[in-house]
């Protein structure tokens, strides 16, 4: 039992009702704790405090029987703090101005109100060691550092204060990854194991290149003449560009598969998926006009639209 609970409503400060499930208590730390972070918020004082109450009560109400201490303890001083009287066997109710230290009320040994100690499971007993609660961060990296991995320092807050925390992002990871540091969340209570930090990536997007996990995408457009005729054109890939043989009557939309030039991870490499755009010109010159024409004229038996009947 800690002394704060008297002055802090945690499932106020997270939004979430008192039967709220677990789930719902994570789910409104991790909008609230995003919304607050001081990464977000730089020199925002206001939001570094409003920070600090969202962990704290995520720390009280993500622990079940945490949890259940808080809500017998809250329930017990809202009611006045009900005990046996001394003696004569009458009843008596104890204020809560006027108990000095909580510790009196909820702990151990001695004192007028020891005995509220076995009631509430603290006492005389000693807990059992207890897991630390979970963190969470975020990183957001270039789309070359996710694509080649990188180490960042990231300053993560927690109840002894802020931190700094170096995460080693692996190569290849992918938009909305999340990284598990095990052992680097919220220490434990009584000797018990810490809580893990998760990292949620976020990785910019390339102005060329797509990307579909470990396979990349690239649009590639090319002319009516290279089309029909066929060539070797450039195109540019992760490591530089290659030169790529385009095949006669290639058409629009054709994609060809460049094995190994996608995405290296530490299982496999994807490939580059090269889709061709046949680019018509929008204006042409006398000649360009009448080689076309001429070209019309040799197709008048051709037509392209047959299989649709007309």
């Amino acid at each position: 039992m800690r002394r704060e609970w008297l002055d802090h409503d945690y499932y106020a400060v997270l939004g979430v009702d008192r039967s709220a499930s677990a789930k719902e208590i994570k789910k409104a730390f991790r909008a609230l704790a995003q919304q607050y972070h001081p990464d977000n918020n730089p020199g925002d004082a206001q939001a570094e405090s409003r920070f600090k109450d969202v962990n704290q009560a995520y720390e009280i109400l993500s622990d079940p029987k945490v949890r259940v201490e808080y809500d017998q303890a809250r329930d017990a001083l809202a009611r006045g703090a009900y005990v046996g009287g001394p003696g004569g066997g009458g009843a008596q109710y104890v204020r809560i101005e006027d108990l000095g230290d909580l510790g009196d009320l909820f702990g151990s040994g001695g004192g007028r109100f020891g005995g509220l100690g076995d009631l509430f499971g603290g006492g005389r007993r000693t807990r059992s060691p207890q897991p630390g609660g979970d963190l969470a961060s975020e990183v957001s990296l270039s789309f070359h550092e996710a694509i080649e991995g990188v180490t960042r320092v990231l300053t993560v807050d927690g109840p002894e204060g802020r931190r700094e925390v170096p995460v080693k992002i692996p190569a290849g990871v992918n938009d909305g990854a999340r990284i598990r540091l095990r052992g680097r969340g919220r220490p434990g209570d009584n000797g018990g194991p810490a809580g893990d930090l998760y990292v949620t990536v976020h990785a910019a997007r390339h102005p060329i290149f797509a990307r579909s996990g470990r396979d990349l995408r690239i649009k590639v457009p090319i002319t009516i003449t290279e089309a029909a005729l066929g060539a070797a054109i450039t195109v540019p890939t992760l490591a530089g560009t290659v030169t790529v043989r385009v095949p006669p009557g290639t058409q629009h939309g054709t994609t060809m598969r460049l094995t190994g030039r996608g995405v290296a991870t530490a299982k496999a490499t994807g490939d580059l998926l090269v889709t061709i755009e046949v680019r018509v010109p929008e204006h042409l010159d006398d000649a360009q006009r009448s080689l076309l024409e001429r070209l019309r004229s040799l197709e008048s038996e051709i037509n392209p639209r047959s299989h649709l009947g007309v």
